[in-house]
């Protein structure tokens, strides 16, 4: 353009202000605008096209005067080329208009979209909040099972995702429908459970939140590096801390901050690792134990227990109403053995509570600790079965334990152990489309 400005500055001879909303310019009257119209331009649009029209038209005069002097071949090689062009720009800058340089015709783009193979999102009406919801691959069970709840009259919607490899093992993502996230309130179901996955489902809750959504909350059930939320001594890394610093950093949307929803974190405090661009939202899955409870024919004899202090000051105050127990681990060379604190088991239906089993020794130490003291009968609820190398099979292969209730906040753990006694699968679908209400 600044080139065409020149040629026809030498050629015709003009001043002319762009940038501003007038403009005056020395230009030949044929190639005017008329003057009702030029008034209203307030455009540099229409001063350009004037300025590429002069140019061809300058152009296609030097090419005339030159022909006299030429070869036909050459006269046609010089006329062809800037003509071409010249018949180009009409178009090309109607095509430049706001509407069209912006893509804001959504109409003519929804019907593009609607010829392509692949799933489309609803569009309500501005005043239905209803979220979309993607999800990591091993969730989808669960995000079925949020899309199958009703709060208040509304469901999710589940958006989909490609989930795909590059030959070089990294991961080659795809996001179906961008466009009809605009203005949605989105959420994402993640699952770290190893940490193996987290790099390609940090990649996509990085990019859900700029794709011009109303909100975004992510949803991560178990916070997996929750138990190294302090060191004892100099050289440990408190992994908790890193991982709420990655999640510190997912980029705001139009409606703020993004939001985050775990379930029985390993410590309350651990809320302060998270920074000022993200607000962690401390859900638990004891209700769901709760109604368990009431639902036992023995219900009148349950006495909640506690494998340690901790895991007492966590959710003592979620069972009111109910005899507790107390345990503790102590030190005896070597070992950790689990004693009595407090609380009397005695012909007592017991509950260990705690927020996440691992190999599940603790339990089974105060398992047996507990029936020493009497305990009728003994049971366990852990809202994250991890069970790592199936260490739940310490549980399967015994009859110890009546019941053991966890959540499906593991998939990989519900998988395993569905179906099998002792345990008993709680899902968190009902509290997490709660959780999701707008």
């Amino acid at each position: 353009m600044l080139h065409s400005l020149g040629m026809f500055k030498e050629v015709v001879g003009s001043t002319i202000s762009l940038g501003t909303l007038s403009a005056r310019a020395f230009l030949p009257s044929s190639l005017l605008p008329p003057p009702a119209k030029a008034r209203n331009l307030g455009s540099a649009f229409a001063i350009a096209a004037a300025l590429f029209s002069a140019t061809a038209a300058s152009s296609a005069a030097a090419s005339s005067s030159a022909a006299a002097s030429s070869s036909a071949t050459a006269t046609t090689s010089s006329a062809a080329v800037p003509a071409s062009r010249s018949s180009q720009w009409p178009n090309r800058l109607k095509s430049m208009s706001p509407s069209g340089l912006l893509g804001s015709d959504r109409e003519a783009r929804e019907v593009k979209a609607a010829a392509l193979p692949i799933p489309r999102l609803n569009r309500p009406d501005k005043a239905d909040k209803l979220p979309v919801l993607f999800y990591a691959p091993e969730m989808e069970t669960l995000a079925r099972k949020i899309a199958a709840e009703s709060v208040n009259g509304s469901a999710v919607e589940l958006g989909s995702i490609d989930w795909r490899l590059f030959p070089d093992g990294y991961p080659d993502l795809f996001v179906q429908d961008a466009y009809g996230v605009r203005d949605r309130h989105v959420a994402f179901l993640a699952s770290f459970r190893s940490p193996e996955v987290i790099f390609e489902q940090i990649s996509i809750i990085y990019s859900l939140p700029k794709m011009f959504v109303a909100s975004f909350t992510l949803i991560l059930p178990f916070f997996p590096t929750g138990t190294s939320e302090r060191v004892e001594r100099e050289g440990e890394i408190a992994t908790a801390v890193t991982l709420a610093r990655i999640l510190s950093n997912i980029p705001p949307s139009r409606g703020g901050p993004c939001s985050t929803i775990i379930f029985d974190i390993h410590a309350l405090q651990e809320r302060f690792y998270f920074g000022d661009n993200i607000t962690p939202c401390f859900e638990t899955g004891i209700p769901l134990l709760l109604a368990e409870l009431a639902a036992l024919p023995d219900k009148d004899d349950v006495v909640i227990a506690y494998p340690d202090e901790g895991a007492m000051k966590r959710f003592h105050q979620m069972f009111e109403g109910f005899q507790e127990v107390v345990c503790t681990k102590v030190r005896q060379g070597d070992k950790r053995l689990v004693t009595l604190k407090e609380g009397d088991p005695m012909g007592k239906h017991v509950v260990i509570v705690d927020d996440l089993v691992q190999s599940g020794g603790t339990l089974i130490e105060c398992g047996k600790m507990l029936q020493q003291h009497g305990a009728k009968k003994i049971s366990a609820y852990c809202t994250h079965g991890v069970f790592p190398n199936e260490s739940y099979k310490r549980f399967t292969d015994s009859d110890q334990f009546s019941n053991f209730w966890i959540t499906d906040s593991c998939p990989q753990t519900v998988a395993s152990v569905q179906g099998k006694k002792p345990f008993t699968v709680l899902s968190l679908a009902g509290r997490i489309a709660a959780a999701l209400e707008i």
